[in-house]
C-alpha cells in the first residue's frame, strides 16, 4: 500500500488529498479491501487536522471509491465501484455538462450516431430471442397514439437503450448510459413538437426486422436514415428558436 503523502497548500486540500488517495487506488498501488491509515494516521501524514481527512475521505465515498467498516476489525477500506454506481456517476457529470453548455447540438447528435451505429452491428450479430422480444414491446407501446408526448420520448430512450444491450458489451453500456440515457433526453426535448411519430416508429421497427434477420448493413443504414431525420429536425428546431429570440 502506498500513497504519496506530501505537503499541500491550504486552499482545495481536501480536494488534493482525496486526489493522492485516488491516484493510488487508480494506480493499483492501494487495492480493493486494502485498508487505509487512521483518520489520525493520516492527519499526521499529511499534515493536517483530522476534520480535513474526514472531507477528504467523504470526497472518495461519494465516489464509490472507499467504505467504513465498524467494529474490531473495522476501519475504511478500499471499495470497487459496482458498474451501476459508475454509470450513475457518468451519467451525473454528463448531466451536469450538458447544463452549462458544455457540449454543442452538433457534437452530441454526432457521438450519439456514431456510437449507435456500433450498437446496431453488434445487435445484430449477438442479439437473442428475449433482445427483441423486449424491443417489439416497447415499440408496442411507441404505436399506442393515447400516450403522451414525455411518455412517448421516454419509451424512445428506452428502446435505444436496448439496442445497447442486445450488444452484449458491457464497455459499450457503460460509455452508452450517458449518450442515450442522459443526452438523448435533452435531443428529445428539442425535437418532440417537430417530429412524427410513426416516421420514428416505422424506422424502429426496419431496425427490429435488420437485427431479427443478422442484417448489419440494414440495420446500420435505417439508424442513418433515423439520425438524418432527427437532425433535419434538429436544425429546424434551432432555426425557429433564433427567429424567436431575434423578434424579441
Amino acid at each position: 500500500m502506498s500513497i504519496n503523502y506530501q505537503f499541500f497548500n491550504m486552499e482545495g486540500v481536501t480536494k488534493q488529498i482525496a486526489k493522492s488517495i485516488r491516484d493510488a487506488i487508480v494506480e493499483g498501488r492501494l487495492r480493493v479491501d486494502d485498508k487505509l491509515p487512521t483518520e489520525e494516521e493520516l492527519a499526521v501524514r499529511f499534515g493536517v487536522s483530522r476534520p480535513t481527512i474526514r472531507e477528504s475521505l467523504k470526497r472518495l465515498a461519494a465516489q464509490n471509491l472507499i467504505r467504513s467498516r465498524r467494529g474490531p476489525a473495522g476501519g475504511t477500506f478500499v471499495k470497487k465501484p459496482t458498474q451501476e454506481e459508475s454509470r450513475e456517476q457518468l451519467k451525473s457529470m454528463a448531466a451536469v455538462l450538458v447544463s452549462v453548455g458544455e457540449f454543442s447540438l452538433p457534437d452530441i447528435v454526432e457521438t450519439r450516431h456514431v456510437l449507435e451505429q456500433v450498437c446496431c452491428r453488434l445487435a445484430a450479430e449477438r442479439s437473442s430471442v428475449d433482445d427483441l422480444t423486449e424491443m417489439e414491446a416497447e415499440l408496442k407501446v411507441q404505436r399506442d397514439p393515447s400516450i403522451t408526448d414525455v411518455e412517448f420520448c421516454a419509451s424512445d430512450v428506452r428502446f435505444h437503450c436496448l439496442i445497447v444491450d442486445a450488444a452484449h458489451n458491457p464497455m459499450m453500456r457503460f460509455v452508452m448510459a450517458a449518450v442515450i440515457e442522459v443526452l438523448q433526453p435533452v435531443l428529445n426535448l428539442i425535437v418532440y413538437k417537430l417530429r412524427e411519430r410513426p416516421f420514428i416508429v416505422e424506422r424502429h421497427q426496419e431496425i427490429i426486422d435488420a437485427i431479427r434477420e443478422r442484417d448489419t448493413k440494414r440495420a446500420v443504414m435505417e439508424l442513418d436514415r433515423l439520425m438524418e431525420y432527427l437532425r433535419e429536425k434538429y436544425a429546424t428546431a434551432q432555426e425557429l428558436r433564433l427567429q424567436k429570440d431575434l423578434s424579441k
